[in-house]
This record gives structure tokens, C-alpha cells and sequence, in this order.
């Protein structure tokens, strides 16, 4: 137990994935990085009580890059946890006004400028650096991640989304198991999904066009489990969700720290790939773990059309992101310069048009 983790943003997640990480006893200390609101040293104090780790809480605004790098610099993790963003995704969760109903309804594509801001920063100063370690990235990962390839400043591995997915279909298997009096371990299951098909497996809504639905695997056989992933018990959306994200990313992060066991998860855009894929995981070394039959190109089509729902029509090769035309149309009827492609050079200044809009 010698690992040291560095989580930049420590709200709702960055604390769970906190929690989750010291409570595994593979971790040795702790660096949460965030905007000091008063709260980061009691909440690094309450963690050291809690387990037998070191915590420590440093007050920094991580879309200054050059902190950024000096924080690397000076402290080395061995894991870099990337949780923050300027805006949650939650943000329209319970607002019933006409823009509150067009930004739900255009996807999370539209919500690009509060997610890549801060990640952009994260990834600029870990090339800056030349820092060597993972770095695992929250901040809808399905898209940032092809975004910021174009780049060269793509994260490792993603976190949430297909995971949680994995979760909810090993979930159905347990208690089909269980209904017929089984007692089998769960067995591997590998998912290919997107970030747009959570919702309907979390409100377990099977998807009206079957090019839509999940595409699951059960065992070295692949048998096919994809059903599976819409008999949960409906959960609307909302932070509720902020729990399963937690507990399914737990094992991707355990399998990035030093010496551990090899893993096969499926996790959000390794190497910079859009959308969700099975992997192994061993060494620090990531390789997909695709079923037999199913080939890259056909998981790439299949996200390209996911990506679509959530409002990305296009990511150009300079990382520009076009949305589809109906969100184009939607949006200009409400805050026209959000209905603009936007590019991740620009995200920051596009997040305050954003957030003028949200509050208005």
C-alpha cells in the first residue's frame, strides 16, 4: 500500500472516488486538489479519520495550467484522477423553464463548455511536464476525449457511463441466478455503449429502434446480455446516480496503480476513443477487449450515431465540435451563440455565454 492518488475536483464525485479509493487499502495518500471554498481541509481531515492514509487538501483553480504543472511537478502521483468541471451535468435537474427544457433535451453536448475547460488545463500541463502516469478523466469522457485526441492531449481512460452500465446488467444476472437457485460467480461481461444510452438503461427504458440498444457480452463466449441492461429498477435522472458512477469506476482506477492485478472493465475512451469499450488492463498497459465478431469499425459507427443523441453532430479534425441541426435550431431560438460550433480553445470564454444563460 504505497500508491499515491491526485484528485483534481473534489465535489459530489471527487469525494466518492476519495472515499472509494482509501477504502481499498491500495492506497497510501491522497491529494485533493480544488477551489478552496472553506471546505477542502475539513474534508481531507475528515478522510484522514475515517482511514489509515495520508490527505492532503491544496486550494488551486485548475484551469490555471501553470499551477497545474507546478502541482505535478512537485508531487508525482502515481495516479491522476480528473473530476472537476465549471458547470455539473445536474445543473437543469429539476428546473421546469423553457431553456432549462432545450438544454436537457439537446444532450449533454451542449454542456462542452463547462466540461472541457478545466480538462484541457489538467491534460495541457500533464504534456507540459511530461508526466508519465495515468490520468483518468470524469468529465463526459465519451466525447471530451475524441475531442481533445485532435489535440494530442487525451486522457488515459475514461470514467462512468459504460461501467455503470456493466453494473446494472451484472445486477440482472445476479438475481436471474438467484430466481432459478443458482449460485454462480458473476461472469465477465463486456459492454459497448455510449454516454447517451445510460439514461434509458438507468430508467431501464429499452430503446424504441434497436440500433439504439446496448450491446452486451456474457463470458469468454460472448454470449449476448444486452436485455439485460434495461430490467433495472427505473431510477429518474439525477446526483443519485453519482453513486453507481462511484462504485462502477472503482475497479478501472484500482487497476491503474502500480502493481496491480490485471483487470478487464469496460470504461470510457481509452486512448481517446469516443464512446464506452471493454479493456484489459495490466501493467499500466490498456488493450481492448472486444468479443469475438464485433470489429473496431463497427463499435465507431455505433458511437458515432449514439453521439448524435447527444446533440454532436461532428468533432473536425482540429477538435471543432459541430452540433446536430436540430439542436442548432433549438438553441438559437433561446441563446443563439450557443447553437455555435465550439472549439476547445474557446470553451472557457463559450462557458460564460453559457452560464449567463443558465442564470437568466
Amino acid at each position: 500500500m504505497t500508491a499515491h492518488v491526485m484528485i483534481v475536483g473534489v465535489g459530489d464525485m471527487g469525494l466518492r472516488f476519495a472515499h472509494g479509493l482509501a477504502a481499498s487499502g491500495e492506497v497510501a495518500r491522497l491529494t485533493l486538489v480544488g477551489l478552496n471554498q472553506g471546505r477542502g481541509p475539513e474534508l481531507a481531515a475528515m478522510l484522514e479519520d475515517c482511514y489509515d492514509i495520508g490527505v492532503r487538501f491544496v486550494p488551486l483553480d485548475a484551469t490555471d495550467t501553470v499551477r497545474v504543472e507546478t502541482l505535478l511537478r512537485e508531487a508525482r502521483p502515481d495516479l491522476l484522477v480528473q473530476s472537476a468541471a465549471l458547470q455539473g451535468p445536474w445543473a437543469m435537474v429539476g428546473r421546469g423553464d423553457a431553456f432549462a427544457r432545450t438544454m436537457s433535451a439537446a444532450g449533454l453536448g451542449v454542456q462542452l463548455p463547462a466540461q472541457l475547460p478545466v480538462l484541457m488545463s489538467v491534460m495541457t500541463a500533464v504534456r507540459n511536464v511530461d508526466f508519465r502516469g495515468p490520468v483518468a478523466n470524469l468529465s463526459f469522457p465519451d466525447v471530451t476525449h475524441a475531442v481533445l485526441d485532435k489535440l494530442g492531449l487525451a486522457p488515459t481512460i475514461g470514467l462512468g457511463n459504460a461501467s455503470m452500465i456493466q453494473r446494472r446488467i451484472l445486477s440482472s444476472l445476479r438475481r436471474r441466478a438467484e430466481r432459478e437457485g443458482r449460485n454462480a460467480p458473476p461472469p465477465l461481461v463486456r459492454v459497448i455503449a455510449h454516454h447517451h444510452q445510460v439514461y434509458g438503461v438507468m430508467t431501464a427504458t429499452r430503446p424504441a429502434d434497436a440500433a439504439d440498444l446496448v450491446l452486451a457480452f456474457a463470458g469468454e463466449e460472448a454470449a449476448p446480455v444486452g436485455d439485460h441492461a434495461y430490467d433495472g429498477f427505473g431510477l429518474s435522472p439525477d446526483i443519485r446516480y453519482n453513486q453507481l458512477t462511484a462504485i462502477a469506476a472503482l475497479p478501472t482506477l484500482l487497476a491503474l496503480l502500480p502493481g496491480a492485478a490485471p483487470a478487464r472493465v469496460s470504461t470510457p475512451a481509452p486512448f481517446g476513443l469516443p464512446g464506452g469499450w471493454p479493456v484489459r488492463i495490466e501493467a499500466g498497459r490498456i488493450t481492448l477487449d472486444l468479443p469475438p465478431g464485433i470489429a473496431q469499425d463497427e463499435v465507431l459507427a455505433r458511437h458515432a450515431r449514439q453521439m448524435r443523441g447527444d446533440g454532436v453532430e461532428s468533432i473536425g479534425a482540429d477538435g471543432l465540435v459541430t452540433f446536430t441541426p436540430s439542436v442548432v435550431a433549438a438553441l438559437r431560438r433561446i441563446s443563439p451563440a450557443l447553437a455555435e460550433p465550439v472549439h476547445p480553445r474557446d470553451a472557457l470564454m463559450r462557458f460564460d455565454a453559457l452560464r449567463r444563460a443558465v442564470m437568466a
